[in-house]
């Protein structure tokens, strides 16, 4: 935990990317304790001023020279090799550090965290390092939590539709870009990916491996166990990249160790702190990424029997992936640590 203060001197690596400029968005909607705000950027983006709290704050460029004297609490949000560089050098140096990538998540000392369902984990940061899990694990754990506290989860199926802000700011201008030229009967140009992505969906997400998964469904299977420390649970995942802008969707079917009925996973559901239970079949009440952009909270619904296993559950969850699948866990991870 951090010593109790009345303002942390903050600093946000990739403070102009997507995820950045949420986390100073997020800073200032929950009105978070600042002292003072250091933002850092490449140099094309140096000198810049990003609002937050009421003030202007310039962007410095990022470089190994620069000093972070001071600095209580550092959101990293940018490669994995600015966070192979700096998260250790930070850290070291007495900086809570909160990372966005996946260069700590497995590493045993680095504690993964999504606050709502393992907070405990803070208790223990031996490199003042910790790590915010890829932004399809946070919604599917904060969904099995309560499942697996009721009755216990065997093995999880999930099927991810992930928008295209999950690869960042170009992704989403060559959807518009893509959708613009189809519209207008010209060429889609392909450059973010490695096929059009407008009116299009890629089953493609990281680098493949040997067995022909992506790392993206690798890390998913990982993380989930780490979260919920659950090391023998049986994990198994498909990501697809999806024509939409924000907010990313996930199919999962989850065997439960013993029987819960619909309305009893509901009850389950919306008793989780950060979870909303939107479910009516009857009125088309169903979560979609329209309904979840912006918001906080992780939507369930389509929850129903699966009959094809004993024990089985099919539910339909949504979340904004640049929310509660970064900027958000990440800020609600320093509130935490400093509310002592």
């Amino acid at each position: 935990m951090l010593k109790k203060k009345s303002g942390y001197v903050v600093a946000i690596l990739g403070a102009t990317g997507a995820v950045g400029k949420e986390t100073l968005e997020i800073l200032e909607e929950r009105e978070f304790p600042l002292a003072a705000l250091r933002l850092f950027a490449s140099k094309r983006s140096a000198g810049e001023m990003l609002f937050c709290q009421g003030k202007e704050w310039k962007v410095e460029e990022l470089t190994p020279e620069v000093s972070f004297a001071g600095v209580d609490i550092a959101f990293i949000s940018a490669t994995d090799n600015i966070s192979r560089e700096y998260g250790q050098r930070l850290g070291a140096a007495g900086v809570v550090v909160i990372d966005d990538s996946g260069v700590f998540r497995m590493e045993v000392d680095v504690p993964l965290v999504v606050p709502e369902v393992n907070a405990h984990a803070l208790r223990t940061m031996p490199r003042g390092i910790v790590s915010i899990p890829n932004c399809t694990t946070t919604p599917l754990v904060m969904a099995l939590k309560p499942l697996q506290e009721a009755v216990g989860v065997k093995r999880v199926v999930v099927t991810t539709f992930q928008s295209v802000s999950g690869t960042g700011a170009a992704a989403m201008d060559e959807l518009m870009n893509q959708t613009k030229d189809l519209l207008a009967f010209r060429d889609a140009k392909a450059e973010v990916y490695p096929y059009q992505i407008a009116f299009n969906l890629l089953p493609h997400i990281g680098s493949f491996n040997n067995d022909g998964d992506c790392s993206e469904e690798v890390k998913i299977a990982k993380e989930t166990r780490k979260i919920l420390e659950a090391p023998m649970l049986r994990v198994t995942a498909t990501t697809v990249r999806v024509p939409v802008l924000r907010c990313h969707s996930e199919a999962i079917n989850v065997e439960l160790e013993r029987p819960l009925k619909p309305n009893e996973a509901r009850a389950a559901l919306a008793g989780m702190p950060g979870v909303i239970v939107y479910d009516d079949p009857s009125k088309k009440l169903y979560p979609m990424p329209l309904d979840a952009t912006g918001k906080d909270d992780v939507y369930v619904g389509r929850i129903r029997e699966d009959e094809s296993i004993t024990n089985g559950l099919n539910l339909w969850v949504v979340s904004d992936n640049l929310r509660k699948g970064a900027a958000l866990n990440a800020v609600q991870i320093a509130e935490h640590l400093t509310q002592g």
